[in-house]
């Protein structure tokens, strides 16, 4: 019995669940969602949630019974209220702008680099700090690891893109060794 996959999954006000076949539809005021399920789960939406059970007990259904519902859970989540992520950059002459949608961040190269949103994406830009938000919640995650990626942070003097709160153990650099001879 999964713990996670026999919880029931509250609709809140505003959000619609729909059924089609294997495929579930979630809209809400943050856009529309859908998710293809696998033939061994099932879901039932009965007024205002969504119980999702197995419908073929195989050794593989046990495992995806859990992973289903967080996955439907982060559809309604997602257009609900929505998901974000939070980066920080670090360096001297490290900046980023947004300019007509894109992210423009000048990392220290001989050009500055354009990160262009995905459908559903959105950035925004406060002294140091991207926040990257949108409705779903993998490709939220997924241009944040992007952007990050882009200038990692290195560990001698912590320079680069890091999630907000992120600690960077530094190491110790080179130490001068003193020639007493």
């Amino acid at each position: 019995m999964s713990r996670i996959g026999k919880k029931p999954i509250i609709i809140p006000q505003g959000v619609e669940v729909k059924r089609d076949g294997l495929r579930i539809h979630v809209r809400g005021p943050k856009g529309e969602l859908f998710f293809t399920l696998r033939p061994e789960i099932d879901f039932v939406i009965s007024g205002s949630e969504v119980n999702v059970s197995e419908a073929k007990v195989t050794k593989g259904s046990k495992a995806l019974w859990g992973t289903t519902r967080t996955v439907i859970n982060n559809l309604i989540q997602g257009v609900h209220s929505g998901f974000e992520k939070k980066l920080e950059i670090h360096g001297l002459g490290y900046r980023a702008s947004v300019e007509a949608g894109k992210l423009i961040l000048s990392l220290g190269y001989s050009h500055p680099v354009e990160v262009v949103p995905p459908e559903g994406v959105s950035f925004s830009v406060e002294k140091s700090i991207v926040t990257i938000s949108g409705s779903d919640k993998v490709l939220v995650g997924n241009m944040a690891h992007y952007i990050r990626s882009l200038k990692k942070p290195e560990p001698y003097k912590g320079k680069g893109i890091r999630y907000l709160g992120e600690v960077v153990r530094k190491k110790a650099g080179k130490k001068a060794v003193a020639a007493s001879k």
